[in-house]
């Protein structure tokens, strides 16, 4: 049958699922997946392969892999995410082909390396959900998955801006030879993330399930820390514990001095065991450990343990400068699901006059980072994609140094910004989220920002991007408009930028930007959504200590 024109299908759909939101159906898995009518089924299918090259090709692939029996939302989201799949797939071999070019550049090498690492990113987080998409069809529920799988298909929406931006400094041709497999590839992924969240998602709905005490508790918890759920309580005791004895099991030691087993991280993380279910705790003595570390996707739930902030140190220099794309310069990069640093300093010694230079580069899905500290110019803090949980820290820089498109909860940490190059401005975020369907953004919550030259909250790096300070300590020289353009009026109607009851002499409102995009924040429920129980789904992945605390809005 013809496919209708997505422009008539798009009203009708987004008409008839706020119809059944309003009757509190789309909080009934049931009805979503098994209860839509036959001609909605079928502008779905359109809109799995809405604005994509090839339209007729999507098409035929979505609908080869729909049943031949009765079909429903479910299947229709199934047979999307393996077309995308499919095509990522594809897009990481073309790209292969690029590997042993002889006449590329060493930067347009390390940039294709890059894109094969992101397209895997994709392809794994793909897989992810369609695994999650299988546990929904024979449990029926999404109510404990809806966040995990908006996370993921976020991530894998923007792997491929990460990776054609690696080309920056290069002649662009094979930039140009891979765009559009690429493009085709966003499309798609972004086009299954809009089915979805049209199905499951309002924007500031309140929380599907209450495990803990409202807003009123946040006072008796004080600096209580949240935690990963599959860490034991032996994981929780090292974490809190300010000395690495008493009995507690380490698998691995690292020291300089050679009274550990290792002398180097990158030894004690290559000897970790690969997609491990249970947590593997390294304990790095203190020291300066002048190395570059990738933990990559298959190391995953490691701790890793220092002897606190400026005594365990991960130090390096790379930089854009130096041929290095801004994504491969972190000091410390981290993909590997379930990772937890405590009491870790991550620096880039670059300095400002190398440009990009990142010290941490976070891709693990459901991460914390306690009592650390990141350190460097800028680009420091590369919070690049899924969701992740800072508390206790420290964090330096001085253009963008807060950046990437990750869904990042700050908690009680502090934000120093340092002295630029001349001319420049300090902005302390940049955020990437590129469709409003990506449950992205970054949450800086109950901290403190001491600048010691003028300084911007953030910049909107991407059309969508998405900032809030809560609670927050701002000082003097915070600038009275708070925020700063990209460039001309770009993304100033689509950002999300916002402020919540922060304090301090750089917190007055009354000098504020007045974009479209910028929002004073008085409402408590819209607040509440930037929390980490909401923003994170932090309820899910990190449970309490046991005593009464608030996964909301602080006093």
């Amino acid at each position: 049958m013809p496919y209708p024109k997505m422009s008539k299908i798009l009203p009708f759909l987004i008409l008839l699922l706020l119809s059944l939101s309003l009757n509190e159906a789309l909080y009934n898995e049931k009805t979503v997946y098994n209860q839509i009518p036959a001609k909605i089924l079928q502008n779905m299918i359109s809109q799995a392969c809405a604005n994509v090259e090839d339209e007729i090709n999507c098409l035929s692939n979505v609908e080869s892999r729909l049943p031949n029996g009765p079909r429903n939302a479910s299947s229709v989201l199934k047979a999307a995410l393996e077309t995308s799949l499919n095509e990522v797939q594809l897009a990481l071999r073309k790209v292969s082909d690029f590997s042993s070019l002889s006449s590329s550049t060493a930067r347009e090498q390390i940039a294709v390396e890059d894109c094969k690492e992101l397209l895997d990113y994709s392809v794994t987080e793909l897989a992810w959900s369609l695994s999650e998409m299988r546990e929904i069809r024979v449990r029926g529920s999404v109510h404990d998955r809806g966040g995990d799988l908006q996370a993921w298909l976020s991530a894998a929406v923007s792997n491929q801006d990460t990776c054609l931006e690696g080309f920056e400094g290069t002649n662009q041709h094979v930039r140009n030879n891979i765009k559009g497999s690429l493009t085709q590839v966003t499309q798609l992924i972004s086009n299954v993330l809009t089915l979805y969240t049209q199905l499951h998602a309002l924007p500031f709905r309140p929380p599907r399930h209450n495990h803990y005490h409202n807003n009123n508790d946040t006072n008796k918890n004080n600096d209580q820390d949240y935690f990963p759920k599959w860490m034991t309580e032996g994981d929780k005791e090292l974490v809190v514990s300010s000395s690495t004895s008493k009995g507690i099991h380490l698998d691995a030691v690292v020291s300089l001095d050679g009274t550990g087993k290792y002398r180097s991280i990158n030894e004690a993380i290559d000897d970790a065991p690969n997609h491990s279910n249970r947590r593997h705790v390294i304990y790095v003595k203190k020291g300066v450990y002048n190395e570059n570390v990738d933990m990559k996707k298959k190391k995953t739930n490691i701790m890793l343990m220092g002897d606190g902030i400026g005594a365990t140190v991960i130090s390096s220099n790379r930089n854009f400068m130096q041929g290095w794309t801004t994504f491969r310069s972190a000091t410390f990069a981290v993909s590997g699901k379930g990772f937890i640093a405590k009491g870790i300093t991550f620096r880039n010694t670059a300095g400002p006059k190398n440009h990009q230079a990142v010290a941490l580069r976070v891709d693990s899905d459901q991460s914390a980072f306690y009592q650390c500290s990141m350190e460097g110019y800028q680009d420091t803090l590369y919070a690049h994609s899924l969701r992740q949980f800072y508390r206790n820290c420290n964090i330096y820089g001085t253009i963008d140094f807060i950046f990437g498109n990750g869904a990042a909860v700050i908690q009680n940490c502090n934000i120093y910004s340092r002295t630029p190059l001349p001319l420049q401005k300090v902005t302390i975020t940049a955020q990437g989220r590129k469709s409003p369907h990506q449950s992205t953004g970054f949450s800086i919550q109950s901290s403190h920002i001491y600048a010691n030259q003028p300084a911007y909250l953030g910049r909107p790096w991407k059309p969508f991007s998405r900032v809030v300070y809560m609670n927050t300590y701002m000082s003097a020289t915070i600038q009275p408009k708070g925020w700063l353009e990209w460039y001309g009026n770009y993304a100033l109607n689509t950002l999300y930028f916002g402020e919540y009851r922060n304090y301090g002499p750089g917190a007055l409102l009354s000098g504020r930007v007045k974009w479209p995009g910028f929002h004073i924040i008085r409402d408590v429920s819209e607040a509440t959504f930037f929390t980490v129980e909401q923003f994170i789904d932090g309820m899910s992945w990190l449970p309490a200590t046991g005593v009464k605390f608030s996964a909301g809005l602080t006093n």
